[in-house]
């Protein structure tokens, strides 16, 4: 509960459950899925695929297939719960109050339609301007996120444009309307390394200039490693881990997560051998009875296979959900609230 006369996060996800009904059975994408997100800050959500991240932020912005939908949980944004929203309030929000990247702008741009027609639908639906203002507009978006020559690629066809420069046309269009939140979902992995650099720059000096948050899906930790405010490691539809960049790189709590780490080189230690997580990601039509990453852990107990390890806190910041913590006494206690 929110204290009297205090403000609401941002954004709040609160016991997220999200299914898919399939010919085979119900696939449980995402497996009670709670983080707040604060105004200005950046969240950094981590997982292979099949991990449930993009299915978390495709539920916020409820854009999910016809076979999917939320099954329990909260969805608040600033307070109010955008669940039971209409379809009319919805189209309000997606746009207006958040936006999303998507991974391929490729095949999320309309190839027979110019950027600047793209850009400028964008900005018609979601605000009053008028055809020349939304022209205007657009012209600013694409210098805005660093396009150069606005004028002349205004024109042009998303084919006609370098993968990179599709990415920021993307990003332009995605900040038309000048959302709270921007969720990019693997907005950097069609690029080459340089240009990805080029994107996460772009859009963390773009965050400070409208103190927009971002929600930033992806597979690669070395996206987020100087980015995220939050990390939040994902796998089999729930969060295993969560905790700043410092906790997560240099004091992983989840053996998921150090597997993660020990399968990415690193800088200061390139002759290391890179040691990849054995095993097959989970089947989420067959969830184990216990811990999701049981069957490819190499620290596995009795008690892993047969009970969901509890979330504990590792410190202030740091909080994990391993049954090595609690054999190896490595977590605080949380006092009861009634306390």
């Amino acid at each position: 509960m929110e204290e009297k006369g205090k403000k609401p996060p941002l954004l709040q996800v609160i016991d997220l459950h999200t299914s898919f009904t399939t010919d085979n059975g119900e696939v449980l994408a995402v497996n009670g899925v709670n983080f707040t997100l604060e105004e200005g800050k950046t969240l950094g959500i981590v997982g292979e695929s099949g991990s449930g991240k993009s299915v978390t932020a495709y539920s916020i912005m409820q854009i999910l297939e016809k076979n999917g939908h939320i099954t329990e949980g909260q969805i608040l944004f600033q307070g109010e719960d955008i669940t039971h929203y209409s379809p009319k309030q919805m189209n309000v929000f997606r746009g207006h109050k958040c936006a999303i990247i998507f991974q391929d702008p490729m095949t999320s741009l309309n190839p027979v339609y110019t950027v600047g027609n793209q850009i400028e639908e964008a900005i018609l639906i979601h605000s009053d301007k008028s055809k020349s203002e939304a022209r205007a507009a657009a012209l600013e978006m694409l210098r805005l996120v660093g396009i150069n020559d606005a004028e002349r690629r205004i024109k042009q066809y998303p084919h006609e444009l370098s993968g990179g420069m599709r990415q920021r046309v993307m990003i332009a269009m995605a900040l038309a309307s000048e959302p709270s939140i921007l969720i990019a979902d693997e907005p950097t992995t069609a690029l080459d390394v340089t240009i990805q650099a080029q994107i996460l720059e772009l859009m963390q000096e773009l965050q400070r200039k409208l103190n927009m948050a971002i929600i930033i899906v992806t597979h690669d930790l070395g996206v987020i490693a100087q980015m995220a405010d939050e990390i939040v490691v994902m796998y089999g539809g729930r969060i295993c881990e969560r905790g700043t960049a410092d906790d997560i790189f240099y004091r992983p709590a989840h053996e998921y997560t150090k597997g993660l780490l020990r399968s990415i080189p690193r800088v200061d230690n390139m002759k290391e051998k890179l040691i990849p997580i054995g095993g097959n990601p989970i089947n989420l039509l067959n969830m184990p009875k216990g811990c999701a990453f049981c069957a490819r852990c190499d620290e596995a107990m009795k008690i892993c296979i047969d009970e969901v390890p509890p979330e504990l806190r590792i410190h202030d910041t740091h909080l994990a959900s391993c049954w090595m913590n609690v054999k190896n006494q490595n977590y605080m206690e949380v006092p009861d609230k009634d306390e």
